[in-house]
């Protein structure tokens, strides 16, 4: 069974027994046996009522937990397609302070699926770390993914976020070495893997390596090990979930987004094809029949 016992590594502000919509996330996948799955959307894609309505369709469509991307005009870990969907949402009139509305809005309806900022630390540093915090814990933040901030800069962001009662997410990689690897694995709420070198969406992962990264990785940690960039359909999700305990679609979601825009979707179409994907994947990751069975109760 994966990932049996969740908890937080002694990160600075760890504070024991502490349980959080991330940890009962990942507890249930792990009870069933599955990976969890993990979706990203870039708020304010297309425009921010359609992104309001593709992210509250995603739960019910199989989504474990989701990543909400924050709009940034310079993301450097990003690929064409979703460096695409930020501009989109940047010409849109997408701000930080309007991603915080639609996660308020999304919890005004859920109040059990764990959702993640994803995203750049200069839209944070502009807003205000401390005053972005306290938003993001009123709007229903659970934790967030900045890739720009190294642990040598904890204090900057990771510390004040767990003070805050938020989880602060690392990403190790194909080169992080073991030396490095003891410092992404200071942090809580589960450990983002980069299964390949290069921006989002760029290559497929080779499953065997992804394996061999995993047990290196939970040999060290007891935290879920979710692993993206580059799982792009229900096939390669499923072979990528029998080693990791969850499994980050993004490219592929932004991907659809921008066909139903140029194909002239409506909002309603296009979160129903959105969520059409995502059931599929649900069902890869071995979700597929507790879908089924909240749908007909």
């Amino acid at each position: 069974m994966r990932g049996t016992a969740i908890f937080r590594r002694l990160s600075p502000c760890y504070q024991p027994g502490m349980t959080s919509r991330i940890d009962r996330c990942f507890a249930r996948a792990a009870a069933d046996n599955r990976a969890a799955l993990v979706t990203f959307t870039m708020s304010g894609d297309p425009d921010p009522a359609t992104s309001t309505a593709i992210i509250k369709a995603l739960p019910a469509a199989g989504a474990d937990l989701i990543e909400v991307g924050m709009p940034f005009s310079d993301p450097m870990a990003d690929g064409p397609a979703i460096q695409a969907a930020g501009q989109r949402a940047l010409r849109a009139g997408q701000t930080l302070r309007k991603t915080l509305a639609i996660v308020a809005d999304f919890r005004k309806g859920d109040s059990k699926t764990p959702l993640v900022l994803m995203g750049y630390y200069n839209p944070i540093f502009v807003y205000g770390v401390e005053t972005f915090l306290r938003d993001a814990r009123n709007s229903g933040v659970d934790g967030l993914i900045v890739v720009d901030c190294p642990p040598e800069e904890d204090d900057e962001l990771c510390v004040p976020t767990e003070k805050a009662g938020l989880s602060f997410i690392r990403l190790a990689t194909p080169t992080t070495d073991g030396a490095r690897l003891e410092r992404v694995l200071n942090t809580s709420g589960f450990v983002y893997y980069v299964s390949i070198t290069g921006v989002t969406g760029s290559a497929r992962p080779d499953p065997a390596k992804v394996r061999a990264a995993m047990g290196r990785i939970k040999a060290r940690t007891r935290l879920p090990v979710a692993v993206g960039f580059g799982v792009k359909d229900p096939a390669s999700a499923a072979v990528i979930g029998e080693s990791a305990d969850g499994v980050v679609v993004g490219t592929a979601l932004v991907d659809m987004i921008r066909q139903a825009m140029d194909e002239g979707r409506s909002q309603h179409e296009t979160a129903a094809s959105v969520a059409a994907f995502v059931g599929a994947l649900a069902q890869a990751c071995g979700r597929g029949a507790q879908v089924a069975q909240g749908a007909t109760q």
